[in-house]
């Protein structure tokens, strides 16, 4: 349980458990979802830290020798083409960096909510060098689509504070209602923010945060996402409703909403698969992932895990998910290509891992420890604790930064 002496606006958890659970039902067999991918050619960046698609280049060029270009139809206009039609994931391999941000220092930036500050952690000493002010309840640190810049979304504090990753240093606040969380388009053009007690999604221009369409929900919570693997549509968690939203990326409106099957669901982090036909929702309350064919938008099985699901990540392989499972102190291994869970870590003990991402390398698993004010470095090779680092109070959206990948579809870190 959420320790009650939390001010109530951190409190978005406190939904009494439900007496039963839910006895998840046999997969479905659903249709494949068709890899699509623009056929554009290199597609132009933003100078500034939103990440638009109409400035400075980038280095989104498939690696030679890796993976072969995706040959399929067109997808979201202006979106990078795949560099792998069966890998969702093929430009996050071990320190595959963009040209983008090779010279950046590897750094860990946790968002201390209680404390309305940023630690900064060095990796390779596993310990705190800089601790920056930021605004009020900062949440998550956000990528922008570009990777130039750091989004710290300070939700009560209704700004966005940028941090440049090149030199450690905050910049200007940047007045934005209710960010609670952050993404990006994949063609780079809009940000989307998760105005969760505003109920609404609210599409921004990515290089100056200027408000551009205001999408009403009717759910309570929107909290994260993740995008289809051509771009044209993404699918959101509704956190307090125990709901989800299927969401039309050009048109920037909510075109599908289905209630889980749970009493007291309560959706967390979302990501597809890596062979982009399958989404995994993560959910605190069911305790365990729901799996859905995010085409056909119909009703998802449950997949335990663990107690309270939280954050969901791809390994540097695209074989692997780990699962935070904040309520136990342990992290389940998902094997992907199989659909089943191959190991469970157990974090020496116990903690409350949060979310995250993974090194660079792909060696290190990094989490916060959301009512523990630390933060837990975890070897993927055999789950075991490496280090426990003391941050500030309530740490929650960490990013490792940077990653592999040519740009960011936000949250802590999706990169494509």
């Amino acid at each position: 349980m959420i320790p009650s002496s939390i001010p109530s606006p951190f409190r978005r958890e406190s939904r009494r458990r439900p007496d039963r659970p839910l006895r998840p039902s046999r997969p479905r067999r659903g249709r494949r979802l068709a890899l699509l991918c623009a056929a554009a050619g290199a597609l132009l960046l933003s100078g500034c830290g939103g990440g638009g698609a109409d400035d400075e280049a980038a280095d989104v060029r498939p690696h030679e020798g890796t993976h072969r270009e995706a040959q399929a139809p067109q997808g979201l206009p202006g979106m990078p083409p795949l560099l792998d039609a069966h890998d969702l994931y093929a430009a996050d391999r071990p320190n595959m960096l963009s040209s983008v941000v090779k010279g950046f220092p590897s750094r860990v930036y946790v968002p201390n909510t209680e404390s309305d500050t940023v630690s900064v952690i060095d990796p390779k000493t596993y310990k705190v060098i800089e601790t920056i002010p930021v605004g009020s309840q900062p949440q998550h640190v956000v990528p922008s689509w570009d990777l130039k810049t750091l989004w710290v979304n300070n939700d009560r504090g209704h700004s966005l504070t940028p941090i440049d990753p090149a030199t450690g240093k905050a910049g200007k606040p940047v007045d934005v209602h209710d960010p609670y969380n952050l993404y990006f388009t994949p063609d780079g053009k809009y940000a989307v923010v998760m105005a969760s007690m505003d109920r609404e999604l609210v599409f921004r221009d990515a290089h100056t945060m200027k408000r551009k369409k205001t999408e009403p929900v009717k759910c309570k919570g929107v909290n994260h996402a993740d995008f289809s693997p051509d771009g044209r549509y993404f699918i959101v968690s509704c956190e307090f409703s125990g709901e989800l939203l299927k969401v039309d990326t050009a048109r920037m409106k909510v075109v599908g909403q289905l209630k889980l099957p749970f009493d007291g669901a309560m959706p967390q982090d979302v990501k597809i698969s890596s062979d982009g036909k399958t989404w995994y929702i993560a959910d605190m309350m069911a305790d365990g992932l729901w799996v859905l064919d995010g085409d056909k938008f119909t009703e998802p099985w449950l997949m335990p895990t663990g107690k309270g699901a939280h954050g969901l990540y791809v390994s540097r392989d695209s074989k692997s998910m780990y699962i935070s499972n904040r309520g136990e102190g342990s992290i389940s291994v998902l094997d992907l290509p199989s659909r089943k869970l191959v190991e469970k870590w157990e974090l020496p003990g116990g903690g409350s891992p949060d979310m995250g991402g993974v090194s660079a390398d792909g060696k290190v698993l990094w989490l916060s420890g959301r009512y523990d004010a630390e933060v837990y470095a975890i070897d993927t090779r055999d789950g075991h604790l490496i280090a426990k680092i003391p941050v500030g109070a309530g740490p929650h959206g960490l990013a490792v930064y940077p990653q592999p990948g040519r740009y960011s579809l936000g949250h802590t870190g999706i990169f494509r």
